[in-house]
Parts: C-alpha cells; structure tokens; sequence
C-alpha cells in the first residue's frame, strides 16, 4: 500500500481579485519536488475570482420562503437532523433557522443550483458562505479542469516541476463498495452525481466512507479512487479554516452569522494548498 506525507501551506487571505496562479506558484516554491500532488482549495480558488453573490442583494422568492421556514426548521430540524445524526447543536440552529437571510440564501441556490440542490441544508450544489465574509457566498467553478491546468502548467514554467495539481471540494463523495457518489454536481470523471438530499441522507444514515470530492486533475491521469485518497487526506491535513459552517465561523469571531468582516478572516492563517507526497510502499 502507497503511504503518503501531506503539507498544507499557510498563506494569506486570497480575496476577490487575488493573482491565485501567482500565490501558489510562491507559496510551494521550495516546498515541492517533482511528482507531488498540489491539493487547492475549490473555494479559495472561486474567491479569488469573485465568483461570488451578496445576499443582500437578492430578492427571495414565494418558494425559497417556504423552503427557509417550513423545510429548513422543521424538515431538517427535526426528523432529516435526526436521521442523519446530526449533532444537537446543529439540530438546534437548523431549528431557530433565520427567516429573512435564510430566505435570501435558498433563493440564490435556486437561481444557481437548480431546484432540487435547494433542499439541502447546506453547500447547495456547491454554494458556500463559509470562510467568506458578511452575506457573500462563493458559487462552484464553471471550469475547474482549465484552471487547473493554468495552475499546472505555470508550476511548470516557473519552479521546473511536473506536479499533478487537483482542486477539490470539502463537499463529500460516498464510497458504497467500489461506487463513488456525491450530492455535489460535476466532480471529477468516475465519481457520480446523484442528485442532493437524498444522495446525502443515503450516506450519512448507512453511514458510509466518505471523502472530500476532487473536481478536476491537472498533469497527472488519476482513477477516482486515487484522487478520492489524496484529497481527503489533503482534507484532513488542512483543516476547517475559520469555521466548518458559517456558524462556527461566526462563533469563533463572537459576532452574528453576517458580522464577519474581511479583517477577521484576514487575521487567522489560511491553509488553501497542501502538498501530498509518495513517500514509501508497505510490504
């Protein structure tokens, strides 16, 4: 069995605008040997481009109303929370779920994700407002394959290194004998979407293996279950950032769900790239 070694590499906030290929590049420049894998972070990624919507300025609908006050608090509050194993901590905040900003929230999954993402009680199709400041959520890439490979291939040019670079997502992938599944829509060839709510209960309840969901490859050609290894331990190595929710992050800044500020997440260290390393075969 392949053992590996990982290094997730601290760097500063990449806000929108942010020159992402030249931060990596400077960011693992003495740190990478020929043959590694360069983990990064989908949402890193997407912030620095600005993929990204400000909930304040979205007008919810008849439907993301319903689906914030009846689905939200009393679907996933109750028996959905319950079935999954939800924590009670997180039964209660989907219980007290907020109405007007819930609102909000519900009708950008519906206008970028699609109907059926909507019914999730998180990450809707890849919509994240964690590690993000205020009321923005960043939205999934359109194109994760070409930038990877810009990343990959500037890797190349600059520090003379071949080096496989994958983007993934924290979203999870479910492994049901040798059938990768995931609620989370486009992920790398070999990896299946299903669907949402119900992709995501199937795993939670039967209480199957699960991994961070690598979207694309950049200079190497991996099986899933390769890429499904690496990134989750590149997940494991990096860690919940500023918060695994954006409840967690507003409570480790002692301030509301939309008080996060730019400043507050500049403050603590960022960890949007690990290096993951062959090291040795087992016998």
């Amino acid at each position: 069995m392949t053992k590996y070694s990982a290094l997730a590499v601290s760097t500063n906030y990449w806000k929108p605008h942010s020159d992402y290929v030249d931060k990596v590049v400077t960011a693992i420049e003495d740190k990478i040997e020929n043959g590694d894998y360069v983990v990064i972070s989908e949402k890193a990624v997407s912030t620095a481009l600005g993929t990204m919507v400000d909930e304040t300025q979205v007008e919810p609908s008849w439907s993301a109303r319903v689906i914030a006050r009846f689905w939200m608090r009393s679907i996933w509050g109750y028996p959905l929370g319950i079935l999954c194993g939800f924590g009670q901590r997180l039964q209660k905040r989907l219980r007290n779920y907020p109405f007007e900003s819930g609102s909000r929230h519900k009708q950008v999954a519906l206008q970028y994700s699609g109907f059926w993402q909507t019914f999730m009680f998180g990450s809707e199709g890849g919509i994240d407002g964690s590690n993000l400041p205020y009321s923005y959520v960043s939205l999934p890439l359109n194109n994760p394959n070409k930038l990877a490979q810009e990343i990959q291939t500037q890797i190349g040019l600059r520090l003379r290194k071949k080096v496989c670079v994958i983007i993934a997502d924290t979203d999870k992938t479910y492994l049901f004998h040798n059938f990768f599944f995931t609620p989370r829509p486009h992920p790398l060839k070999g990896i299946h979407s299903l669907g949402a709510t119900t992709t995501y209960m199937v795993g939670r309840i039967l209480k199957l293996k699960k991994s961070s969901t690598p979207l694309s490859t950049a200079g190497c050609n991996l099986s899933a279950s390769e890429a499904l290894k690496i990134t989750n331990i590149a997940d494991k190595a990096r860690g919940p950032g500023s918060g695994a929710t954006v409840w967690d992050m507003a409570a480790r800044f002692h301030v509301d769900v939309n008080e996060v500020s730019w400043e507050m997440l500049a403050a603590i260290k960022h960890k949007p790239i690990v290096i993951i390393r062959k090291t040795a075969k087992e016998s």
